[in-house]
């Protein structure tokens, strides 16, 4: 199919973050075009946003129902064909369904719902409908991260029995919410991020990476989460020992309140044959460890990685990419699944349209969150995660 994939935008107006970064991500191959969208709660504000962006006056709604609803009476060779997701987590879900409900496939900003049930109801629409459903966990469109994925499907790590992943930040290490900081404020409120903070927040790529590398399930955790700033709502740091199905026993931290981490997302998996470490930090580099031979450092975009990294890395040996390119990715391979869908064409497994995180992977995360949030309640006590 030879045209761009039109999406319209729920959330990521004037004075947010993740919304700019989603729509750079969608704009980065020009397979996608943004045509409409709702960018606020404000009417006015979603407007203004609108216009900032060069949408056509009338293609910029007062609200998401508004948008969804009249966009599926267009003709369906102007109507958006996706809704990109960019809000707070408690406004995931209601236009997640009403989009869905209305014909059109979904791409959310993670986590994917703000409760465990909501995102299985999202997951039976889904099926229900046969509609397309993605989650912008973003970290999984890194090359590295890939080829570590293929190397551990492949057997070259042999089985693996150990995983250490985490992701430390500082930027809550004070009570920045009563300061007015948007990004703080809704992130701390149980009202519109849900039952965990930090957990809910980065803990969730933190679990999404580790079984997206490893290909292994989590089936029952324990975790101590706590709350370091005095008035704050939700935790702020949490420890969660793992058991994976098949065997594999793991650790996650994640912390806001790490004094002077940034985005210090790291994974370590060690099999019977080899291990793996990669930092997002520095993405363009991957060590593979061996008990018999020296340590071996994988680079971004060398002939030597496997289809898949090959297929995500955007730029020759030695050029950085990093975080939009990641994202990118997963805008790519959603826009492919959807014109694959129009063409009513099946996507084989490995297709690189059929790699990109999915409702599934969002009822599991809600699920580690629940799990979380409820083993730390009951001081640690292991508990399975309900999907």
């Amino acid at each position: 199919m030879s045209r761009k994939i039109r999406y319209g935008m729920v959330g990521g107006g004037r004075g947010a973050f993740i919304g700019a970064v989603h729509r750079i991500a969608a704009n980065m191959d020009g397979q996608i075009e943004l045509v409409c969208g709702a960018f606020s709660s404000d009417p006015d504000r979603s407007k203004a946003s609108g216009a900032d962006l060069y949408l056509q006056p009338h293609r910029c709604y007062g609200t998401y129902e508004e948008m969804i609803r009249t966009e599926a009476k267009l003709p369906a060779s102007q109507r958006l064909e996706f809704v990109a997701i960019v809000t707070p987590n408690h406004m995931h879900f209601p236009p997640a369904k009403l989009a869905l409900e209305h014909g059109f496939h979904v791409l959310s900003d993670k986590p994917a719902t703000f409760n465990l049930a909501e995102a299985k109801a999202i997951a039976a629409l889904v099926k229900k409908t046969g509609l397309l459903y993605g989650l912008t966990h973003n970290y999984t469109g890194y090359p590295l991260v890939k080829e570590a994925r293929d190397m551990i499907r492949a057997g070259k790590l042999g089985a693996i029995r150990k995983v250490v992943v985490e992701y430390p930040q500082g930027w809550l290490a004070t009570r920045l919410e009563a300061s007015g900081q948007k990004q703080a404020g809704w992130r701390t409120d149980p009202k519109r991020s849900g039952a965990a903070g930090s957990m809910g927040d980065i803990g969730t790529h933190a679990e999404n990476l580790a079984e997206y590398i490893t290909g292994l399930h989590i089936e029952e955790l324990a975790a101590d989460i706590t709350t370091f700033v005095k008035g704050r709502k939700l935790d702020d740091d949490g420890n969660v020992l793992l058991r994976f199905k098949g065997g594999a026993k793991g650790v996650l931290h994640c912390s806001q309140i790490s004094v002077g981490e940034e985005n210090n997302l790291s994974i370590r998996v060690y099999g019977e044959k080899g291990g793996i470490e990669w930092h997002q930090r520095e993405p363009n580099s991957m060590l593979v460890k061996w008990p018999d031979q020296p340590m071996q450092v994988y680079r971004t975009a060398n002939g030597y990685l496997c289809k898949s990294a090959a297929g995500a890395s955007r730029t020759p040996p030695a050029h950085p990419e990093g975080y939009l390119e990641a994202f990118a990715n997963i805008y790519r391979n959603f826009a492919s699944a959807i014109h694959a869908y129009n063409d009513g064409r099946k996507v084989d497994k490995d297709e690189a349209a059929n790699d990109y995180p999915k409702i599934e992977d969002g009822v599991r995360g809600m699920a580690f969150i629940e799990a979380v949030v409820k083993s730390s309640k009951h001081n640690a006590k292991w508990t399975k995660l309900a999907v």
